[in-house]
């Protein structure tokens, strides 16, 4: 019965001088959307989509342009030769065909360039994140955001969203 309790004893000590956890968390929405990289990225493509979408239509306006010849074309020549205005339309309607796909390609190409470099800085942001907390110590950073709130409660103290952007965004001003 002494050596229970003298292990009990000594367990307790044991356990009174380990050292207490760090722990903290950020909200990573904020995290990630106030990240200036992340803003940097986001107007490039908003620049990249503008000039898309101005490519798009001068390509639409000059295709209607020769939809409307050609349809005129076409309805001259069925009185005649009925067979030539049908080879006319079909051609017409492959042409406008083949530039809605080269559209949906370019288009399908630019939000996956758009999507690769988003993760590529959400890359960056848990890299440093993960480097913030080993460098000052901390056992654990949590993270959390409205879409999954995984901390339900969070002493401010314990808030290191604002902290971690500030020297993110001065890490990436370096660069």
């Amino acid at each position: 019965m002494k050596n229970i309790i003298y292990v009990v004893l000594a367990m307790l000590i044991f356990a009174s001088c380990e050292k207490p956890n760090k722990i903290a968390f950020v909200n990573n929405g904020t995290l990630i959307n106030d990240y200036q990289e992340k803003k940097d990225v986001e107007a490039k493509f908003q620049l990249k989509e503008e000039a898309f979408r101005k490519r798009a239509d001068s390509i639409s306006q000059a295709f209607q342009e020769e939809a409307q010849k050609g349809q005129t074309e076409a309805q001259r020549l069925a009185r005649s030769n009925r067979k030539k205005a049908e080879a006319l339309m079909t051609g017409l309607q492959q042409k406008q065909q083949q530039l809605q796909q080269q559209m949906q390609v370019e288009q399908q190409q630019l939000t996956q360039s758009f999507q690769s470099e988003i993760d590529s800085v959400i890359v960056n942001v848990k890299n440093f994140v993960h480097d913030y907390g080993k460098t000052n110590g901390y056992n654990y950073i949590l993270g959390t955001s409205d879409a999954a709130a995984t901390v339900m409660y969070g002493a401010e103290q314990s808030d290191l969203t604002q902290t971690i952007l500030d020297a993110l965004n001065a890490d990436y001003k370096k660069e």
